[in-house]
């Protein structure tokens, strides 16, 4: 499991790259033919690896119910965010996976409501539902790395 938590790391340094590089206009910028912005899909990333480990496993969550509102599947900006709600989101990014190792790692993770994803995925365990999450977040880089280009 060690390589997926490292692939998690490496897919979360490049996230953190759009947020270093770019305005916070630019991060809400929703560009022509896109139905999002990338402020937006690092939140989703953020807020579906907690939905997909912590509460399917009927665990906490480190992110408040307002922001899974906000950028859960099926949702899109409703208008810019803040320079605060920013801030939460870049202390969020590296946060939730550390914290996540650190539980994995003294096994608390015992038990997992099934999933069957949008795409196909059959989820049982904490074991599926991690590398399922690395492949939903390289999904999000590749659409930042294409939103990067008309912003």
């Amino acid at each position: 499991m060690n390589q997926t938590f490292e692939t998690i790391r490496v897919s979360r340094k490049l996230t953190s790259q759009f947020l270093e590089n770019y305005s916070l206009e630019q991060l809400n910028k929703i560009p022509e033919g896109f139905n999002n912005n990338i402020i937006w899909n690092i939140a989703h990333v953020i807020v579906t690896q907690q939905l997909l480990v912590y509460k399917l496993s009927g665990l906490p969550m480190m992110v408040s119910d307002e922001l899974v509102d906000k950028y859960r599947k099926g949702t899109k900006p409703d208008g810019a965010i803040s320079q605060t709600e920013l801030d939460e989101i870049k202390s969020l990014l590296f946060e939730t996976i550390n914290q996540t190792e650190a539980d994995y790692n003294a096994k608390v993770f015992k038990s997992y409501n099934e999933l069957t994803t949008s795409l196909g995925f059959t989820l049982n365990d904490i074991e599926d539902a991690l590398p399922f999450n690395n492949y939903h977040e390289a999904l999000h880089v590749g659409i930042m790395m294409s939103i990067q280009k008309f912003i």
